[in-house]
């Protein structure tokens, strides 16, 4: 099993991201790759070349990862700005 605990301290951008659950119904299912993060949204441009810009709060996301790992992360414990995040010390809950 691979220790995924540093993820939250990862950079999301240029990782692929899928909604699964969202407070906004047109945002469930949306797919792309994430070109922009800023303290409470993700931006991604979808295959189609349009962009979205997702409210982190409000969605959870399957993000993968480089090794095509598909990781589950809700948009709630990824809220702050992206480099206070990556100094962040993050308490195990498990």
């Amino acid at each position: 099993m691979k220790n995924i605990s540093h993820i939250l301290q990862d950079e999301f951008i240029g990782l692929d991201v899928k909604v699964v659950k969202s407070t906004n119904p047109s945002c469930v299912n949306l797919r792309g790759r994430v070109i922009d993060e800023t303290k409470n949204t993700f931006r991604i441009i979808c295959k189609d070349g349009e962009e979205k810009v997702l409210i982190k709060e409000n969605c959870v996301f399957h993000f993968t990862l480089l090794d095509k790992t598909i990781i589950e992360v809700d948009g709630k414990v990824l809220i702050g700005r992206p480099e206070d995040r990556v100094k962040k010390m993050i308490r195990r809950r498990w």
